[in-house]
């Protein structure tokens, strides 16, 4: 089990003692990804050196190796130490941060920056360890979105159907969660869902949509709750799936504004099941931790291919001037207390 202290920082102050430096950023990093050792991809040795940037140079074979090859920050222009502080944040905020609140908290020029960064992690989130729900596990389906002007409720523009599965605690209380987006709630794409997120045997909870009937099959044992025709109402037969889609709408409301395009959504719901399921994580840092274990075994990808729909709308925070450039790296020098130059301004 990692400790704070040894395996990750536990607070702000020890971040900034850990990782003064693009280099310690990237030394971290080599030891995330390389936990015995370097071992080159390409033959095997164990013995290289360090070169000038982020490469190595490999004894066996002698090819160059770059340290970010094959992880989210490949060929990325933004230092090492800006992207541990929005690892850092992203991870401490009980809610997470926004692309806006992004680019202000780092004086980042760009928008784009900001938010091609967190897309990056939400990419890593979604490889997070999914071992399949078990036990008594309640399932539903929530419609997000529909801000657009038309008809309301499941029909209304822009909605996309999100299904919700909650493992159930004993005596009570939840356990782990899994989201996902579905085009439909036809049987065939409700039993692919429980399939892939639920182990067989387990007890299923669902209302009284006549195609769970089918979609649970004999993987499962069934426990229908007719809404309709029980007089209750269907927070009160489902409390778990709807506390978790309340929360679900709320943080999606709350840190983002609601203005998540639809395309991405999954993305957002990846951020939020690795939020959710390790809420009860004893250091924020622990989540630091595993969101940089997951961001070294991730898989490059290019703002082109994080755009879905459009480019986000660039925006510049107060502050903020001149032409888009390279976002500068936190590790600066001491500042020799500016605030006494001002006595010789007056």
């Amino acid at each position: 089990m990692p400790r704070e202290g040894l395996h990750y920082p536990g607070s702000y102050a020890a971040v900034r003692s850990w990782f003064p430096d693009d280099d310690a950023c990237l030394d971290y990093l080599d030891w995330l990804r390389w936990p015995d050792g370097f071992a080159c991809p390409h033959c095997g040795c164990v013995v290289s050196w360090e070169m000038k940037g982020r490469v190595r140079r490999c004894a066996g074979c002698r090819r160059r190796v770059s340290r970010t090859a094959g992880t989210i920050f490949q060929d990325t222009r933004t230092p090492l130490t800006v992207w541990f502080a929005a690892a850092w944040y992203m991870t401490s905020a009980k809610n997470g941060v926004s692309a806006l609140q992004m680019q202000r908290l780092l004086g980042l020029g760009s928008y784009q920056t900001a938010w091609t960064m967190l897309h990056r992690f939400r990419t890593a989130m979604g490889l997070a360890g999914h071992d399949k729900l078990s036990g008594t596990v309640e399932v539903d389906e929530t419609f997000v979105g529909g801000e657009h002007a038309g008809p309301g409720g499941r029909g209304a523009f822009g909605k996309e159907i999100v299904i919700v599965a909650v493992e159930l605690l004993e005596p009570k209380g939840f356990g782990r969660v899994r989201l996902a987006v579905i085009p439909n709630a036809s049987t065939e794409v409700l039993r692919e869902f429980l399939l892939a997120n639920i182990e067989r045997g387990s007890t299923v909870v669902t209302d009284g949509w006549q195609p769970y009937r089918k979609a649970v099959g004999d993987d499962f044992d069934h426990i229908r709750h007719p809404i309709s025709s029980s007089g209750f109402q269907a927070h009160e037969l489902l409390p778990a799936v709807h506390r978790v889609a309340a929360l679900l709408k709320r943080w999606l409301l709350g840190t983002h504004q609601g203005s998540m395009i639809g395309g991405h959504l999954p993305a957002y719901l990846d951020e939020f099941t690795f939020r959710f399921n390790r809420r009860r994580a004893s250091h924020r840092g622990l989540v630091f931790y595993r969101l940089l274990q997951l961001a070294v075994g991730a898989p490059p990808v290019t703002y082109r291919e994080l755009v879905v729909n459009s480019k986000p709308k660039g925006v510049r925070p107060a502050g903020v001037l001149g032409p888009r450039g390279r976002p500068g790296t936190l590790a600066l020098p001491p500042a020799d207390k500016p605030w006494r130059q001002t006595q010789s301004l007056d």
